[in-house]
């Protein structure tokens, strides 16, 4: 890898930094407060979708493992249930082993927030008021807002729910996308290699493939909700114990960002770090600190909220009309 001037992308750059003052103004305006947590920490959550960074820290005969953190969300749930309220940072994350692109870096920028008293489909009508926001207040005269077909329209969401988009996109029924036996025969009878695959692994490889390049296309972007209870992850179950209280959203074919309804039973996230941990020891992944003070954090009560994280960069690139994150960057490593 080596260091990348390239001031050409100055324009760009000052609408980040448009984008980043308007992000700061909204959540001011909302009440929310901004944090600064670290980036460094000697434990973490286990998360068997994605790897991290490894380090360590020296001074004389003390050594001790750190890891560049994912997300913030370790630290900011912590100050949820120190009762700090709605809260929000913007700054560093870092997510290791996959592949540099026009839309991914190994060290990006993500925007994660915090509201209490609302669900996961209230935060959508919250982030929906955001980009709006954004979009009145960039005063780049080189403003490009657009999808892959027509001008962006920031007025409603196009909404699917999971099974729907499985359904319109895929041909695979509702009964099939909740039944791990009849989901396997179905993704092989589409070609897809189910030796030694996950239910998890496949859906992800169909949603990728078949479904996300259709999201956010159409004049919207769209909005991708109530997922499969194994593709959880931090978030509620629904009522019906089949689907996770979990959202994502899309532009022009791009994951830009999610939220869910928080899981605040301290037992249940206990049985899922559990399984996450057993499932980062079988695919031989690093090999980090459990971060059990969350757990003790959540028995102390974690207020009913819902979370959100977005890919700054990601969101930035629509803005200004680019089409890969190293186009909004000064100095870029390549």
């Amino acid at each position: 890898m080596k260091i990348i001037t390239q001031l050409e992308n100055l324009q760009n750059y000052k609408i980040y930094l448009q984008v980043e003052e308007a992000t700061h103004e909204f959540f001011k305006k909302k009440g929310y407060l901004k944090t600064n947590v670290p980036v460094l920490s000697p434990t973490l959550i286990p998360e068997s979708y994605l790897e991290i960074f490894e380090t360590e820290f020296n001074y004389l005969n003390k050594k001790e493992k750190l890891y560049l953190t994912p997300s913030p969300e370790l630290f900011l749930k912590r100050l949820l249930v120190a009762r700090l309220g709605n809260c929000y940072y913007l700054g560093s994350a870092f997510r290791n082993s996959e592949p540099i692109s026009s839309w991914h870096l190994p060290e990006f920028t993500i925007l994660e927030f915090y509201k209490l008293g609302i669900n996961y489909l209230e935060m959508a009508d919250e982030v929906l008021e955001l980009l709006r926001y954004m979009q009145r207040n960039i005063r780049s005269q080189i403003l490009n807002l657009k999808s892959k077909s027509k001008k962006l329209n920031l007025d409603k969401w196009e909404k699917y729910s999971v099974a729907d988009a499985f359904k319109k996109f895929a041909g695979i029924s509702k009964s099939e996308l909740f039944n791990e036996k009849l989901f396997l025969k179905k993704a092989k009878n589409k070609g897809y290699k189910i030796k030694n695959a996950t239910y998890e692994d496949l859906f992800s490889q169909i949603l990728t493939v078949e479904i996300e390049p259709k999201l956010g296309v159409n004049g919207r972007p769209a909005l991708l909700y109530d997922y499969p209870k194994q593709m959880a992850s931090l978030a509620k179950l629904g009522k019906d114990g089949k689907t996770a209280e979990r959202c994502e959203f899309y532009i022009n074919g791009l994951e830009i960002g999610g939220f869910c309804t928080e899981l605040n039973n301290f037992q249940e996230q206990e049985k899922r770090f559990s399984s996450e941990s057993l499932k980062r020891k079988k695919n031989k992944m690093i090999n980090h600190s459990i971060d059990k003070g969350f757990i003790q954090a959540l028995k102390y009560g974690l207020p009913d909220c819902t979370g959100a994280g977005i890919g700054f960069e990601r969101l930035v690139m629509i803005f200004a009309g680019v089409d890969a994150i190293d186009k909004l960057k000064l100095i870029n490593i390549d």
